[in-house]
């Protein structure tokens, strides 16, 4: 199948999806001397759209990580489909793919706006793990209630 096929219809199929989207410009600051986006830049946008997730659906969550919980990522991925360039206007959509015990498995998708239609320029996938500091060590924990409604409303 072509790949271009591919991310419309990836991009169509997840419109219909429930998602958290954090909307962003990319900026200069973020490209490399050539003029697109450095890779590594996806995997920052996977982590501010989390945090901003969290600001928004689970602010509870703020003071409980102040304290001695922990979200620790344990695996990120990310496929790139096309280049992004500075004033690229992007949203990067979160869903639930799985809570499993202590473990939290997010899916990424990162959609280029353009008048012309929108297309999947990247599309990822974090595995966070639910810790709690204690004076021996982190020890896993099932994820706060608080922040599995939140998530629940956004499961893919």
């Amino acid at each position: 199948m072509n790949v271009n096929v591919t991310q419309a219809t990836t991009a169509n199929r997840l419109q219909s999806q429930p998602a958290f989207i954090y909307r962003h410009v990319v900026s200069f600051e973020e490209t490399n001397v050539v003029g697109n986006v450095y890779f590594t830049r996806h995997i920052s946008w996977q982590g501010r759209c989390r945090e901003m997730f969290l600001k928004q659906n689970a602010p509870e969550i703020l003071a409980e990580l102040a304290r001695d919980l922990r979200l620790v990522t344990l695996r990120v991925s990310c496929e790139y489909f096309e280049e992004l360039s500075a004033f690229d206007e992007i949203d990067v959509q979160l869903r639930l793919a799985y809570l499993r015990q202590h473990r939290i498995g997010l899916d990424f998708n990162i959609v280029k706006l353009s008048p012309a239609g929108d297309s999947c320029a990247a599309r990822g996938s974090q595995e966070i793990a639910c810790m709690r500091a204690t004076a021996s060590g982190l020890v896993p924990v099932q994820p706060p209630a608080v922040l599995t409604r939140a998530l629940n409303s956004f499961q893919g």
